[in-house]
């Protein structure tokens, strides 16, 4: 853990060398690739000694994969290999060297690695194999009509800036930056015309990392502090149980899981500064005129704190893992897209029991949710106050719903996770099992804008305005087509 902070710290600063530099304007974007790439690759080898290999070995046969198979099935060869390969080194790790510590470990960015491979795999065949009318507005402007380079693909999979925390990124965001054409493109007019006086002038993200950097420190003093006195696993400590009572209980309950969060903030708000001081992750500005250094921010804190609904928490919790798995799964299950959803989330996570506890509850909790709001929401938002009475019972409802699921993803394994359950009596499965009876539960639609928690604009603007429906990229061509792909950045940056 020493290793993992020490490394991130690093590469903070390596990353205002790489802005500073390294700028696409005074370097080539072939050598910004080898530099992201060898730099990743040391910090790797660094923190998790020769496990590092592993990274380079999942790349390498993906991309051989790739290669040899064909943009046809390469997108379910990939996929397949990736995760399997990832379960095999999170079984090695978990039952045959350290089960149940929480040191960081390889699997962790062998997790980041196998979403790019399986979201680069999806963009690709979308691209070059699919019909463009097939796809849907997000799929379009996600598809990737050319194969990378294997230096560009290692560059994606392995740099310095995201191989050891993420977040995860789409590979077009990834190969804009590098190019150096990002800014241009989120400062661009509807028309596709570049508006050249934003052109000149790359926005600066020092205030953002600042303030990213500020809520690390927040973040880590209240972990190192707050939640050692705030142990999950004294939720089944028998006298905890035996004596207090049912609101206390409910009561630390929330405290516990509430505590558990904070280094998920460190770990991911780090992660972010760290891209946004190389000068990826802008995303235009808002109506005041405000820089947005959100592109691929994993998480919104206060949404998460102040969530009225299961699934508020889950748009705002891990967002870009959130939007692979609606890529990579649910627009493509051919049946009960929420269940396949939470079981190849379960899968991706790890090996432990607690895991597949936590996403078989969520399940029920979100089916149950979504029965709920469906159906009673709109007898309360009429008048201001019975709507402000109702958010307040449906927050409390939802940190006690989460905080109920998650305890399984922390204790781990099935025996603690049970002896939980047991002693609230299964009430809140029981309770969800029962709304699923009594409530129709509406069918949703995939793909739906609801699931897009971070760049929702594209399913909108872009099927309003059929900005992509001729396909201009020849896949030989070694850029993207400047004129849609800037319409389509325009269109984010205007919502």
């Amino acid at each position: 853990q020493v290793n993992f902070v020490v490394c991130q710290l690093f590469a903070l600063l390596a990353a205002v060398w790489f802005r500073t530099y390294l700028h696409s304007s005074k370097t080539s974007p072939f050598i910004r690739h080898v530099v992201a790439t060898l730099l990743g690759l040391y910090l790797a080898l660094f923190c998790f000694g020769w496990y590092a290999l592993h990274f380079v070995i999942q790349s390498g046969i993906s991309y051989y994969i790739m290669i040899i198979i064909g943009v046809e099935n390469m997108h379910k060869y990939c996929f397949v290999f990736a995760l399997g390969y990832l379960t095999v080194c999170q079984i090695t790790r978990v039952y045959i060297f350290d089960y149940g510590q929480y040191s960081a470990d390889f699997s962790g960015p062998m997790m980041i690695i196998t979403q790019k491979i399986t979201s680069l795999a999806f963009e690709i065949h979308d691209g070059m194999f699919r019909k463009n009318e097939d796809l849907t507005p997000s799929q379009k402007c996600l598809a990737v009509r050319r194969m990378p380079s294997l230096l560009e693909y290692l560059s994606y999979n392995c740099n310095f800036m995201g191989i050891l925390a993420g977040p995860l990124c789409s590979y077009k965001d990834y190969i804009t930056f590098i190019e150096g054409r990002s800014y241009r493109l989120q400062q661009s007019e509807a028309n596709g015309k570049e508006d050249t006086k934003y052109e000149q002038t790359d926005p600066s993200p020092n205030i953002a990392v600042a303030q990213k950097l500020l809520i690390c420190g927040l973040s880590l003093l209240f972990h190192m502090t707050i939640t050692k006195t705030l142990p999950v696993e004294y939720n089944i400590d028998d006298n905890f149980i035996a004596t207090a009572s049912w609101p206390v209980r409910l009561f630390y309950l929330y405290l516990s899981l509430m505590a558990a969060r904070p280094k998920y903030y460190f770990a991911w708000t780090l992660a972010d500064a760290i891209n946004n001081a190389a000068g990826f992750g802008f995303r235009g500005y808002d109506k005041n005129g405000v820089t947005r250094w959100d592109l691929i921010s994993n998480l919104r804190i206060q949404q998460i704190e102040f969530s009225t609904s299961f699934k508020m928490f889950l748009d705002n919790w891990n967002i870009q893992t959130a939007l692979w798995l609606k890529r990579v799964c649910y627009e493509r299950a051919t049946f009960s897209p929420t269940i396949q959803t939470f079981i190849l989330s379960a899968i991706w996570h790890g090996v432990y029991p607690g895991y597949y506890l936590t996403f078989l509850t969520g399940v029920l909790m979100t089916l149950a949710a979504r029965a709920i709001r469906n159906n009673i929401r709109h007898y309360f938002v009429e008048s201001p106050a019975v709507k402000l009475c109702y958010d307040i019972v449906t927050w409390m409802a939802t940190q006690a719903a989460i905080s109920y699921t998650v305890v399984p993803f922390v204790l781990l394994s099935v025996k603690p996770s049970f002896t939980f359950y047991s002693s609230c009596y299964f009430c809140l499965h029981i309770a969800s099992i029962l709304v699923l009876l009594v409530f129709p539960l509406k069918r949703t639609q995939k793909g739906s804008k609801k699931h897009e928690s971070v760049q929702p604009v594209w399913s909108r603007k872009l099927e309003e305005e059929s900005l992509l429906q001729k396909n201009n990229y020849p896949t030989t061509n070694n850029s993207f087509s400047q004129k849609q792909e800037i319409t389509c950045r325009y269109q984010a940056l205007k919502q």
